[in-house]
């Protein structure tokens, strides 16, 4: 689900040649690295950290083989000036090895590889043999949501700076506040959880279409009756009763990612893709669209929910095959960018709208995933 590759099918023969060809360069990269073992610590940290004051280029990444949708993200994560602030503090693996498996050191290497040449793309191929050392198999359909979750948790496991750590959950994690009642003795539990993203329905529960992000982003909070075979134990009562859930918004992160969830079970358990407009802000204040109710967060904390679009995952095709891009706003040129595998141009907004979706073109880009940056955070 998701990627797909109708224009980007391989040969067996052509990924067997391309995995070939990728661990020729690993090989490569082993000899040119085992050359600078005489080298110093300090002069390893220089090579890689030797270009942090350069800004982010809007610069493409090669498709090697079904990658658009790891092409896609890795550009969200790392046109993200925040995410790499991060990411150029890490502390540098000590042995080859272990630098070769480590995807935050990778990452950084290719931010490093982006920014330092003129070339108008590069080949990701580092990172991809690392992934595949971690078992994120390539020349494989992905879903953008459940790869970035991917590469979110190998990111945030191999940063082994707690400080750092800290840093990456306040820019990415989402704090919600879950309520479960019982409708026969009021007996009330609650917990904390956290989240990477907002996985939001575009129907509601009448199968009704959801036009916009509000619309969807109210119906994620409303509480919701579990009866029937969705009947809880309740331990007051001894037995499974009707139970009220609710999640209430406690925290939001400086970067806030929504997932719309376009593809959806048919009552004949066969998958599909909601096409329909969808329409989203440049400027979004959740502090407006969400009800006392739906909050548990004081003053301060929604003072701060007025976010701005930094990002928006896009595909188009089927469920069976298709491909991912990404529309990103440059921090730096403040322009507003649209990645697509080796082909970067600049757009306009009114490009960014396309991705609303429309219920007639089937083929035609939409939304998947939504990026939001608070304001005044850039």
């Amino acid at each position: 689900m998701g990627q797909g590759s109708g224009r980007q099918e391989r040969s067996k023969k052509l990924e067997l040649a391309t995995t070939e060809t990728m661990q020729a360069e690993a090989d490569i990269q082993s000899d040119k690295e085992e050359t600078k073992e005489t080298k110093t610590r300090d002069e390893r940290l220089r090579l890689v950290f030797g270009m942090a004051d350069l800004k982010n280029k809007a610069i493409g990444l090669y498709n090697i083989g079904q990658t658009c949708c790891l092409n896609s993200l890795l550009q969200v994560f790392l046109m993200n000036t925040h995410f790499t602030g991060i990411l150029r503090r890490i502390t540098v693996p000590s042995s080859t090895s272990q630098q070769r498996r480590s995807v935050p050191y990778q990452m950084l290497l290719l931010l490093e590889k982006m920014q330092s040449g003129k070339q108008k793309a590069v080949f990701p191929s580092d990172l991809a043999c690392c992934l595949s050392a971690h078992r994120v198999k390539l020349f494989v359909q992905y879903d953008a949501a459940q790869l970035l979750l991917t590469l979110w948790n190998l990111v945030k496991s191999q940063v082994t700076n707690p400080e750092l750590t800290e840093k990456l959950s306040d820019l990415y994690t989402i704090w919600i506040q879950e309520y479960m009642v019982c409708q026969e003795c009021s007996f009330e539990t609650k917990r904390n959880s956290s989240m990477i993203t907002l996985p939001l329905s575009m129907l509601d529960s009448s199968s009704h279409l959801l036009r916009t992000l509000e619309e969807c982003l109210h119906y994620f909070f409303c509480p919701e009756e579990l009866t029937g075979h969705n009947m809880c134990f309740c331990e007051h009562c001894g037995k499974k009763t009707p139970f009220l859930q609710s999640m209430k918004l406690a925290h939001l992160p400086k970067t806030l990612i929504l997932h719309l969830k376009r593809f959806c079970f048919r009552k004949s358990a066969s998958i599909h893709k909601l096409c329909h407009s969808l329409r989203f802000p440049q400027v979004l204040d959740f502090s407006a669209v969400l009800t006392e109710e739906q909050c548990q967060a004081d003053a301060s904390e929604k003072a701060s929910w007025q976010y701005e679009l930094f990002a928006v995952v896009a595909h188009s095709g089927s469920t069976d095959y298709g491909h991912y891009c990404a529309y990103i706003w440059s921090l730096v040129e403040c322009k507003w960018y649209c990645f697509d595998d080796s082909r970067v141009c600049q757009v306009l907004w009114d490009d960014v709208k396309c991705t609303y979706g429309h219920s007639d073109f089937h083929w035609g880009q939409t939304a998947y995933l939504l990026v939001y940056m608070k304001k005044n955070s850039w």
